[in-house]
């Protein structure tokens, strides 16, 4: 009777509080942009990325009142992790779209909020602490005010009432509808007993798990539990939940295609290793591959030298030349705050199989043509006139000279031409990603790796025609071992068919360790003695590897090698193809420090007309 009872009223109130608006919702694809620039412009931190927000994954394990009070399983709750600000993909709450559309602005404003909190609430729990960013987003921002007062007019009466629900959990309700709307004024949240739901998600708040305050938990200290789970966030939102079977279950069976394996596992996010040290169990593979190359591979034959595996280095015999020992970098880690010495070792590298070879009959017309319009910005020599000495006399001083000595004057000294030869004083080096990324195609005839190589050469071509001083240089990585700089031209070479071969035998790589590439590349730009010297760095993607590089990391880590070639003198300046990169890269190289192209098969055409607008 009990059960059939508690069936009824879930239904009753899933009828009630469940509803949701279509016909109103807002989409934070559409929102993304502005959400971005308006969090930022508030003081959010600008190393966040905006993402959106999923349930977690412990939903399934909250009460029925929790979920159908308020936002439910169908309304994912915003949150603040160590690398992004996840908002939720789309909101119904409200009926009228300017309302959910104010909502978001709302959470945004108070996630810029949230990070600037003092150390000493640090530790607080969750919901404290957003009653503090409430706090101080209404009095950094009184314009806000309004809007604030609007979202919980209108959110209040889609919650449970307390009048609703049990006692103990009517006092938590109360407290929240206390803290929305007077904020800062709840600072003791009641305890829940152990058989109670806890409270739905407050959806006017930014983290998740931040009505669970006072819900009690296996430690008996339940608001240290909750703040502890927000805090760890970050490190939660993409770890999978281990659940043992019982003894009475049986295996489990899955029906799958084999061949689908490898693409399915393309979607997983895993917890990247942060151990750097090389695989103990390398050696043991290594010995058992050469045991099968006796027995099965052909006589003269290694396996290795018929399965590679994508994340394999290729053999000493296949690999490009290296060029010395390895030079050791510096990495900045932002969670220590300081530049680690010597963490990162930089090989640099000449392509093996490079052999002399023309530019391509496909590029010849465009060539031509930069060519022309290029060697229209080369300064070409002018005559100076009244010097002191010179090839030639100016005839209009001397005409000059003898007017003065015969009317009694004293005539000038300066009589004579002077042929002046003006140069450009620019260098120019160009740092292109020739990462596994490079590999995909951009439409039925290219991959970004042939992109990128025609636009390499046609850069070429066209500096070839102003004389300005240039290099090219491409990078990929594997780890922070095996950072690989390719030298394809050095200030001091011709740009000929030697050349061109080595652009023309580039292939794809591995990863992006970006900011040890820049790092060497402001290294070398650095030694030239021109005026004006430009970084110009080709990018299909985000800074990655295979370690905690692929994170926040690795994002302010490129932004520190950034802000160092600037402190030399350097120009940085990225041209990318990655529609995402507005996300990043204001971050990185400022709002004027990057371009990106939607078309990423016009990028040869581009390059050096970026160039020549970096150069006026």
């Amino acid at each position: 009777m009990e059960e059939w009872v508690g069936k009824l009223w879930h239904r009753w109130v899933t009828r009630a509080a469940g509803a949701e608006y279509p016909a109103a919702a807002v989409e934070l694809k559409a929102m993304q942009r502005p959400l971005g620039i308006y969090f930022r412009a508030l003081g959010g931190d600008p190393g966040l990325r905006l993402a959106a927000a999923t349930n977690d994954a412990h939903g399934a394990r909250r009460s029925w009142l929790a979920r159908v009070a308020g936002s439910g399983e169908r309304q994912a709750q915003a949150r603040i992790d160590l690398a992004s600000l996840r908002l939720p993909a789309r909101l119904a709450v409200f009926p009228e779209r300017a309302l959910n559309r104010d909502l978001y602005y709302w959470l945004a404003a108070q996630a810029a909020c949230l990070h600037r909190l003092p150390a000493a609430l640090a530790g607080a729990d969750p919901a404290t602490r957003n009653q503090a960013a409430t706090v101080a987003a209404l009095a950094d921002f009184p314009g806000l005010a309004t809007r604030y007062r609007r979202l919980v007019a209108a959110y209040l009466p889609l919650r449970l009432a307390p009048a609703q629900l049990p006692p103990a959990e009517a006092a938590l309700e109360s407290a929240l509808r206390q803290a929305l709307l007077e904020p800062g004024s709840v600072s003791a949240w009641p305890q829940l007993p152990a058989d109670a739901a806890p409270a739905a998600p407050v959806l006017l708040w930014c983290e998740a798990g931040a009505v669970a305050a006072g819900a009690p938990n296996k430690t008996g200290d339940g608001g240290a539990a909750a703040a502890g789970a927000v805090q760890d966030g970050g490190a939660q939102a993409h770890r999978a939940e281990r659940v043992d079977a019982g003894p009475q279950r049986d295996g489990i069976m899955m029906y799958f295609r084999a061949e689908s394996l490898l693409s399915v596992a393309e979607f997983i996010r895993v917890n990247r290793g942060v151990d750097d040290d090389p695989d103990a169990n390398a050696a043991d593979v290594a010995a058992d591959l050469d045991r099968l190359s006796l027995t099965e591979a052909a006589p003269g034959e290694r396996v290795a030298s018929r399965v590679r595996f994508d994340l394999d280095l290729p053999s000493a015999a296949e690999d490009d030349i290296v060029l010395g020992p390895g030079l050791r970098l510096p990495e900045w880690d932002y969670r220590k705050g300081r530049l680690l010495d010597d963490h990162v070792c930089l090989q640099e590298l000449a392509s093996r199989h490079a052999v002399p070879t023309p530019l391509p009959p496909r590029l010849r017309r465009t060539a031509r043509r930069l060519h022309q319009q290029f060697a229209a910005l080369q300064p070409g020599r002018r005559w100076l006139k009244g010097q002191p000495d010179g090839s030639e006399a100016d005839l209009d001083a001397v005409v000059r000279a003898c007017t003065d000595r015969a009317c009694g004057r004293h005539p000038g000294e300066q009589l004579y031409l002077s042929l002046e030869r003006r140069e450009r004083d620019l260098a120019c080096l160009v740092l292109a990603d020739l990462s596994l990324s490079t590999d995909a195609w951009v439409s039925s005839e290219a991959r970004v790796i042939d992109v990128i190589r025609d636009a390499l050469l046609l850069f070429g071509e066209a500096l070839a025609a102003t004389g300005d001083a240039f290099a090219l240089c491409g990078f990929s990585s594997v780890r922070r071992q095996q950072v690989r700089f390719h030298r394809l031209k050095d200030f001091g070479d011709p740009f000929d068919d030697r050349i061109r071969g080595r652009v023309q035998a580039i292939r794809p790589g591995y990863y992006t360790r970006l900011g040890a590439a820049i790092r060497r590349a402001s290294q070398l730009l650095d030694a030239q003695a021109a005026s004006r010297r430009i970084l110009l760095i080709l990018s299909d993607g985000k800074p990655n590897d295979l370690d905690l590089y692929d994170s926040r990391y690795g994002i302010e880590d490129t932004r520190a090698a950034v802000l160092e070639a600037r402190r030399l003198g350097l120009l940085p300046f990225c041209l990318t193809i990655d529609r995402e990169g507005a996300g990043y890269l204001p971050h990185l190289f400022g709002p004027q420090g990057y371009a990106v192209l939607r078309k990423p098969e016009e990028l040869p055409l581009h390059l050096p007309l970026f160039y020549a607008q970096l150069t006026r």
